[in-house]
């Protein structure tokens, strides 16, 4: 086996490169060892070697020097790979299984994991509940835009597909159950998006898209995605949804009446979060604009489900109290209205599996919705700048070339 491992790192805003280290061991990070009086060695744990692990609008919030993150930390959170080392301990996974790895990491025997609160397990994490590989105050996990990554919990976290063959060839779409296919049907479910629903999802990135997506699986008539993107919103449209783009004159509401007869929606998805920009052509950031949209343009008694990501650090906020991720929400319009809202990380483990089901009966061709494309890991740099750019694509990593 490799004595090394290349790793996808942040070097600075707006850059990152591909750097060597050490083959990851089965040992659970030092910090999380020490602060929960556990042993460091992990033979609850797997080494993955990555068939693919993709780029995540939440890894550019860090790469744009948006959070606290520090030079030097490891990216990538959105995991598949292939069992090639495991620990005593772990019974029922085997090497040579392909997996989807949640992106939350979690102990499966605390009393969040026993509630099925896999975002917010109690047992990872010394800085707060829930943690992720390669993210910042998130626990110190190494990150998976990577050659080979470390798994704790195995048995617990990992999601092994049935078939070796039929999920490398559907790996494209299966890639997306490790975060933003969960991710965005959560936000789409928790805003109770049902048969005949009327949705609005704020932004057309690749979470946006996956909420779009999973409303339609969830039975919504119409699906509005706005954007100032004009290249996203015609991948939001290439799948059905109507295209809303917000640099036009007129208000949202307005936006909205002249496609479903009425100024509100069902149920409304803010998969934009914490650098949220106004309307309008070159609308200055402002934090709030979606989740005060959503609660404008929600009916009465109506949910809104938060996918979008929102930080208690931002050093390149607009405001003292943005920086602290205190925003201008407009809670009692919410309050007034009865909404209910929904924040937090999606909890993978309660949708993964059937959502690979929807795929592997070709039921779901989320790879297309997002509009994926596979790039190697030394491509990772250009690959974010693009994103960064503003390409309506999903950037896959293949590391070893096993996509085919």
């Amino acid at each position: 086996m490799s004595d090394s491992n290349r790793v996808v790192v942040y070097k600075g805003p707006g850059e990152v490169a591909v750097e060597t280290m050490d083959y990851p061991r089965l040992e659970v990070p030092a910090e999380v060892a020490d602060h929960f009086g556990i042993t460091k060695k992990a033979p609850h744990a797997v080494i993955l070697k990555l068939v693919t692990t993709n780029i995540c609008g939440s890894d550019q919030h860090m790469v744009r020097g948006r959070t606290t993150a520090p030079i030097g930390q490891t990216l990538g959170h959105e995991i598949t790979g292939e069992v090639v080392e495991l620990g005593e301990d772990v019974l029922f996974v085997k090497k040579g299984d392909i997996c989807s790895v949640p992106f939350n990491i979690a102990c499966g025997r605390c009393r969040m994991c026993n509630e099925g609160k896999t975002g917010i397990c109690l047992n990872v994490n010394p800085a707060r509940a829930g943690a992720a590989y390669g993210y910042v105050d998130m626990g110190g996990w190494i990150g998976g835009q990577a050659d080979y990554v470390m798994i704790p919990y195995a048995d617990f976290n990992l999601l092994k597909f049935p078939d070796r063959d039929q999920a490398l060839e559907k790996i494209l779409d299966l890639t997306m159950l490790s975060d933003i296919f969960p991710t965005g049907y959560h936000g789409a479910y928790t805003a109770g998006v049902t048969t005949g629903s009327t949705v609005y999802v704020a932004g057309a990135g690749p979470v946006g898209l996956a909420a779009a997506f999973s409303a339609q699986l969830l039975g919504a008539s119409v699906v509005l995605v706005g954007d100032m993107n004009g290249d996203r919103l015609k991948q939001a449209e290439s799948f059905g949804c109507v295209g809303i783009d917000l640099t036009t004159d007129g208000s949202l509401a307005e936006k909205i009446d002249q496609v479903v007869g009425e100024p509100e929606v069902d149920a409304a998805v803010d998969a934009v979060g914490f650098e949220a920009r106004g309307h309008g052509e070159g609308a200055a950031e402002a934090p709030a604009t979606v989740l005060n949209d959503a609660m404008t343009v929600a009916r009465a008694g109506a949910g809104v489900g938060i996918p979008g990501l929102y930080v208690t650090g931002d050093p390149g906020a607009v405001d003292d109290a943005a920086k602290q991720g205190t925003l201008g929400v407009r809670l009692g319009l919410g309050w007034a209205k009865s909404h209910s809202l929904h924040t937090g990380q999606c909890p993978v483990k309660q949708y993964n599996r059937k959502l690979m089901n929807l795929i592997l009966s070709d039921r779901a061709d989320i790879a297309k919705a997002v509009n994926a494309k596979t790039i190697g890991l030394d491509q990772a740099p250009e690959g974010y700048a693009q994103f960064d750019s503003g390409a309506a694509q999903k950037f896959v990593i293949d590391p070893h070339g096993m996509t085919g």
